[in-house]
Parts: structure tokens; sequence; C-alpha cells
């Protein structure tokens, strides 16, 4: 056991009794040794045992899932981070107890592959886009307040601040529940992409970066354009909120389609029907003279430098963007990106030698996803950076 290599088929046998004696006696050494075994087969086991089993995985920092069909597996499915009940012939104890509850064991797989990965990519988006759109409005602010010789006052009226986040920015979130970067054929074909996500490849510290840094240029891009187009003394201070409202408004909805791998009716609908829904609600406000909005919609959407600021406003927005993720796709793809290519090419992947014609590299890529990452790539919603470890009865 003095190294990885000598240890990297290692496997164990164990009953309830020794389990007992070791952890009286040698609970340190039995921890190094399930950490270096591939394989453990346990029986005879009570159901504190079974629990005690998961708690030596945790304690040493690996996120465990816990798989059971009895009743003697409840502490086991509620000691493990993620808890799968099997509900059968034995009753639905271990169902009711857990995370989650399948039919069958062989559906583990499509819970774990699918489910899952689509899972944790959609959660990945959600939770870093929604930081980049309130953070894009919260910069705007604070670039208005030097301007403003940080009197306080706000460039956006009340109602647009409650609006954007209740109305303007909400249904496009949406479309992320339609959205699958592969197709589920592939997923079951090559199951070791789901290394790919338990390296923490789409949340991360380097990915909350690239977000932030996002949302700080967007408001550069979005504040600068506005003051030049609308700074001079003729200008409204709402025709000045406004406009860069909408450059926000503009800039969300091309965000979230560039980030879309999977376009279906439900999607294009969601995006670009809020779109439209911002300018409608935008126009119905601006015919109540009581509001600070009277008229300032239509006067905008007259006037041919609105539509030139807010074409200007996503091409300057969106042109660093796209450059960026087509030569990062071209240069440096992940293993994602190379599945992605080769279900463009042929529809889906139905043999090893596609494989081949897309990149030889594709098996390091997927084996070596763990394997090769670093601190920069530690996800953000683990306990640890060590991977997912299984327990089961």
């Amino acid at each position: 056991m003095k190294n990885t290599s000598e240890t990297k088929g290692l496997a164990f046998v164990l009953d309830g009794w020794a389990l007992e004696l070791i952890l009286k006696h040698s609970k340190e050494s039995f921890t190094r040794l399930a950490m270096l075994s591939k394989t453990a087969i346990c029986c005879r086991m009570t159901p504190l045992q079974k629990a005690q089993l998961v708690a030596i995985l945790k304690s040493v920092g690996y996120l465990t899932l816990a798989i059971g069909d009895g009743g003697n597996d409840v502490r086991m499915i509620q000691e493990a981070n993620i808890g799968v009940g099997i509900s059968g012939r034995e009753g639905l104890q271990a169902a009711r107890a857990a995370d989650y509850s399948i039919g069958k064991f062989k559906f583990l797989k499509r819970l774990i592959l699918i489910h899952g990965r689509y899972s944790y990519n959609r959660t990945a988006f959600i939770s870093q886009y929604s930081f980049y759109k309130s953070l894009l409005m919260c910069f705007i602010q604070i670039l208005f307040a030097f301007l403003s010789g940080l009197s306080g006052t706000s460039l956006f009226n009340s109602i647009s601040l409650m609006a954007y986040n209740v109305f303007y920015t909400s249904l496009p979130v949406m479309t992320i529940i339609f959205d699958k970067d592969i197709s589920e054929t592939t997923v079951m074909q090559y199951p070791q992409i789901l290394l790919h996500s338990q390296a923490g490849r789409l949340l991360n510290l380097t990915t909350f970066c690239g977000w932030f840094g996002r949302s700080l240029y967007h408001a550069l891009v979005v504040f600068f354009i506005t003051i030049c187009a609308y700074s001079d003394e003729k200008s409204e201070m709402q025709e000045l909120s406004m406009v860069a409202l909408s450059g926000c408004i503009w800039l969300q909805a091309f965000v979230v389609t560039m980030d879309t791998n999977s376009f279906t009716c439900p999607q294009i609908l969601l995006i670009w029907g809020n779109f439209v829904a911002f300018y409608m609600i935008n126009l119905i406000l601006s015919t109540v003279p009581s509001l600070q909005l009277y008229t300032i919609t239509f006067r905008l959407c007259s006037q041919p430098s609105y539509w030139i600021s807010m074409a200007l406003t996503v091409a300057v927005g969106m042109g660093p963007v796209v450059a960026f993720r087509y030569l990062k796709n071209l240069y440096q793809p992940s293993a994602v990106n190379i599945l992605q290519q080769v279900e463009q090419r042929n529809g889906s992947i139905r043999t090893s030698g596609n494989l081949e014609s897309a990149g030889a590299n594709l098996t390091n890529l997927l084996t070596g996803s763990r394997k090769n990452r670093d601190s920069n790539y530690r996800p953000l919603l683990s306990e640890s950076a060590e991977s997912v470890s299984a327990s089961g009865s």
C-alpha cells in the first residue's frame, strides 16, 4: 500500500463481527484501507453498522450515496448525503426515509446519470445567473452614484427595480428546466461524462468569477453607452433610466440564449416572449399620467437613436463573450463540447470510431476530469473535493 498503483484494484470482504472488532481496535487503519479500496463487500451487518460504514467515509470528506430496500437500511440511508430507497416486497420504509425513491435497482443508473447530471447542470446555471443579473443592476447603480456625486439618487425608479427580478428576468431562467447539453442516449452510452460534473466543472470559483466579470463588463457597457447617447440636457432622468434598463433586458435575453444548449418551443416562447412582454408592460405604464414613466417608452421607441443604442449594447456586450466561447470550444474543448460536436455531425453517437474522429483526447478528458482537477475547480456545492462514494446494503 505504498503507492496508488499497488492499490488500484484493492478490495476486501467484511462481516458484522469483524467490523465490530475493527472499530474498537483499528478504526484509523480501517479508514485508510477503505479509502484505498475500490470495492468493499460487507455482509451480515446490523442497521447500526451499515450507518457506521457510511459515517466513516463521511468523516474523511467523501460524499456518500446509500441505497436500500428494507427497514434495516433506513439508518444507513439517513446517514448518507444522498439516500435512495427501493420500494418493493420489503415494504416502503426505505423509500419513505430516502431522498429519492425508485421502483427497481436498475433505475439507479438513470437516476444518477440522467436526472442527477441534468439537475447539476441546471442548478449551476441558475445559481450563477441569478448572481449575474442582480450584480448587473448593482454595478450600474454604483457607477451612476459616482456620476451623481454620491448624492444617493437611484438611476432606476421603484417600479423598474421591483419588476426587474419579478417580471423582466424570471421567466427566461425557467427555460433551463428544458435544457439538455447532450442527449440522454449519449449520456447513457458514455457514463464517464458524469466525471465532468463530479469534478465541479460548471460550478466552482473559476466559473463564478467568470459570471462576476461578465456582469461587471456588461454593466460598464450599458452604463457608458446610455450616458454617451442620452446625457445631453434635453434628456430626462426617466429616459436615461429606461435606456439603461432596456440594455440590461436585451443582454439578459442574449445571455440566456447563448447558454442554452437545446431549443424547444417553450424555451423560445419564454425567452423572447418575455422580451416582448417587457415592452408591452412599459408601453402600458407609459399611458398612465400619474406615473413617472408617462410617455417615456412611446418617445424612446420612436427614436432611431434608442434602437441603435440597443444594437450597440448587444454587439459590444456579447461580441467578446461569443468570441471567447468560440475560441475556447475550438482550441480547448471539454469532453461535453466534443460530444456535442459529434452529435451535431452524426445526430447521435453510435460507435467509438466517431469519438476517435472527434478527438483522440476525449477519453483522457472524460476519465481524467477528477484526477487532473486542481483547487480552481473545487465544487462550490460539495463538502470536499473528493469523489462521490456509493454505499449499499
